[in-house]
């Protein structure tokens, strides 16, 4: 009985803790996010379908046909049911059809290469994954910044992904979606912020001693805070070139967000093309 009080008392202090967790891809906030968080939750409901009636039967044939005396539903000689064969087999298929169905259109709509629908034109961002922070390139604005993106909310977003030497992922879990930052290739992402706010963006792939502080905040802002932000990176006199980008590039770890007010135009292309590639570790040659 003692036993039992402290246990149940342990868990209930466990409670204010877990009230500190926050759970962003189930609590998206992006229309991209808010698609993944649904088809989650409806493949999780189809499976529990077979999952709770096959939990509930395990406890309920333990106890109703356990060895006890006068028992009476003993049958030896029973070894064949059409009815539950039927069962076991017809449930388990349907779910699979549907999710098939499900998996198979949210895969096309939820492209990370398809451009969202949408009134507006897209803004477009280029991303660099260093060792072990973000570069982020707005070509069209021509102006640049690191491990910190500011976008209009309520407009899409899109991304255009390499990285200088290892392998990241990019993934900012509250707008949805993630997807591998490779060097020598460019990859695609399109995703919007419904609302206003601050979220995290991180790399979701290990890459060396750094890769835990990589990490950068997404601040989706109204249009006319998107236009005065733009206005006062202008006003700097940072400029990313190919000398510059190589310095950047150099390994470093919990980098402060900063800024360049001009950006020369190709660098993203001339980076993809590995023609600034720093490496964090030296590689050996081949003897």
């Amino acid at each position: 009985m003692i036993a039992r009080i402290l246990r149940r008392t342990f868990l209930l202090a466990l409670l204010p803790l877990l009230a500190a967790c926050r759970f962003p891809v189930l609590d998206p906030k992006g229309q991209i996010g808010i698609e993944e968080r649904n088809l989650i939750v409806t493949a999780t409901l189809l499976m529990l379908i077979v999952v709770i009636p096959v939990i509930v039967m395990t406890l309920l044939f333990a106890w109703r046909y356990r060895d006890r005396e006068g028992h009476s539903g003993y049958l030896p000689d029973w070894s064949h049911s059409g009815k539950i064969e039927a069962v076991v087999w017809a449930v388990p298929c349907v779910i699979i059809a549907v999710l098939a169905v499900i998996t198979w259109n949210s895969s096309h709509d939820l492209d990370p290469y398809k451009p969202i629908d949408h009134d507006l034109k897209p803004i477009n961002i280029q991303v660099v994954a260093l060792d072990w922070k973000w570069l982020f390139i707005y070509p069209d604005e021509g102006i640049a910044t690191v491990n910190e993106i500011v976008v209009p909310a309520d407009r899409p977003l899109a991304f255009s992904i390499t990285s200088s030497a290892m392998m990241n992922s990019f993934s900012i879990p509250e707008l949805g979606g993630q997807i591998y930052a490779m060097a020598g290739m460019e990859t695609k992402l399109h995703l919007i912020a419904n609302e206003q706010g601050t979220f995290d963006g991180l790399s979701a792939n290990y890459s060396g001693a750094g890769f835990s502080d990589m990490q950068f905040k997404v601040r989706a802002v109204s249009d006319e805070a998107y236009s005065a932000w733009i206005d006062t990176v202008h006003a700097g006199h940072n400029t990313l070139d190919g000398p510059s980008y190589e310095t950047l590039a150099q390994p470093s770890s919990k980098v402060e967000a900063s800024f360049f007010a001009q950006v020369t135009p190709g660098l993203f292309d001339d980076i993809v093309r590995n023609k600034y590639m720093v490496l964090s570790h030296p590689v050996e040659p081949r003897s």
